[in-house]
């Protein structure tokens, strides 16, 4: 993890609520899951889609700026105070150049969709997607006949030279370092001329709500995909994808950190518009803050947690669900008894090394955690205030805030690196905290 010069630091303070109880409730953004995912299958659908309440963030962005490159049109209207775009889909073309920043969706969603195109495709993005692990995705499109210069290091920067369609057919997959490898060849799956069939083989795959989430959705949009779970096994027919008008839903791994202030703090929190039913990872919230103490309660306002700002300990494996762990680690440094966050050795390649960081910042304010490869262990500990290190990680960034929520004089280096998922962070946290 590299560090920026004295210079070039921007140091928050996050905003101290003590002990003052808190009733609130929040609007979350949409999900940046189903944004970027909704944005891929509506760019190779045969008809236009409307996107109501896409998150507006640079991840989207990124994701929409890729697709706009390789020819998508794509058109930003404002309803009332609800955004809108409208995808049309059209002929794929390079030459193009797609920024993919250190967005894991635009780096491994977009050179499938290139090897669509007629034409040269080029990928970069910032230092840190250099080192993010790429290979699955560019081994399988190879085996798929798919032409890439890569110059042998399976990573960014990179070149997809599309003749303008896939053949596809079956290929094996380890996709045990992101479940976005096997996502990634799903969603072309139904634009190839045979289908895709993908059989992961490796370790326990990552993050499987967000497969089930790739699955629903190309469903949604009128796909034909086949699961065999037991034997690890994805088919996609061919065939034409509907467009469809959607409303994004919020992205609740964003509401993490809103909730956390009740549970740091007393009071209560409610979500607006928390989905009764959703394939996203943050809906496991309910279930492992209620076991640190929360009640929650979910009704036609949206999800209500309350607590008394006791917390409990946890020992919990969050491998499916692995990007609610800073929220949570910044939750057991405050509780009243140790805990154990295990299955995590997938965060070690996320935007930095999310244990080590985690590790380190926590104990840089007097916390006592231990690392193993797929483990953090947190006994609570006396914390003080220092510089809360983020590694340009927008969840490290929040984590930080839920910990200077009781612990004054913590600052937090660049919050806005918030802004790759929930734009305008600062401010409503500030907002709801106070002082």
């Amino acid at each position: 993890m590299s560090e920026k010069s004295s210079a070039q630091v921007q140091l928050w303070p996050a905003p101290l609520r003590g002990e003052s109880p808190i009733d609130a409730t929040v609007v979350i953004p949409g999900s940046k899951s189903v944004t970027n995912r909704a944005l891929v299958l509506s760019a190779l659908a045969t008809s236009p889609s409307v996107l109501t309440r896409p998150l507006i963030s640079r991840d989207t962005a990124l994701m929409k700026s890729g697709l706009i490159a390789m020819g998508i049109k794509i058109v930003e209207e404002q309803t009332g105070q609800d955004s809108q775009w409208e995808i049309n889909p059209g002929e794929l073309l390079g030459p193009a150049l797609v920024d993919v920043g250190n967005a894991g969706t635009v780096m491994r969603f977009l050179p499938p969709v290139a090897a669509l195109a007629q034409g040269a495709i080029s990928f970069d993005g910032d230092a840190r997607s250099h080192e993010r692990p790429l290979a699955p995705v560019i081994r399988a499109l190879e085996e798929l006949g798919v032409s890439i210069d890569h110059h042998n290091s399976f990573s960014l920067p990179l070149v997809v030279n599309g003749n303008g369609g896939v053949v596809g057919g079956t290929i094996d997959i380890d996709a045990s370092a992101s479940s976005q490898f096997l996502s990634a060849l799903l969603l072309i799956g139904p634009r190839t001329e045979k289908g895709i069939t993908v059989r992961h083989v490796g370790a326990a795959l990552p993050s499987m709500p967000h497969i089930e989430m790739t699955v629903a959705m190309l469903k949604d949009f009128g796909a034909d995909v086949e699961v065999d779970h037991e034997r690890k096994i994805w088919k996609v027919h061919p065939s034409p994808l509907l467009g469809k008008n959607m409303v994004i839903e919020p992205d609740l791994s964003n509401a993490a950190p809103f909730l956390s202030i009740a549970m740091v703090c007393g009071g209560r929190i409610t979500i607006s518009d928390w989905p009764t039913f959703t394939t996203q990872p943050g809906d496991q919230l309910k279930t492992i803050l209620t076991e640190m103490g929360a009640k929650i309660t979910l009704d036609a306002r949206g999800l209500t947690l309350e607590s008394t700002g006791k917390i409990h300990g946890i020992d919990i494996d969050l491998h499916d669900v692995g990007e609610l762990t800073p929220a949570i680690a910044a939750l057991c440094a405050l509780a009243d008894s140790p805990s154990h966050l295990r299955g995590i050795a997938h965060l070690r390649l996320h935007e930095t090394d999310r244990l080590d960081a985690l590790t380190r910042e926590i104990n840089a304010l007097g916390g006592a955690v231990t690392q193993e490869e797929s483990a953090l262990h947190i006994t609570p500990s006396p914390l003080h205030g220092a510089d809360f290190k983020t590694y340009d990680d927008h969840r490290l960034a929040t984590a930080g805030a839920v910990l200077g929520l009781v612990t004054p004089g913590v600052r937090i280096e660049n919050i806005a690196t918030t802004a790759k998922t929930l734009p305008g962070f600062d401010a409503l946290w500030t907002s709801l905290v106070g002082k």
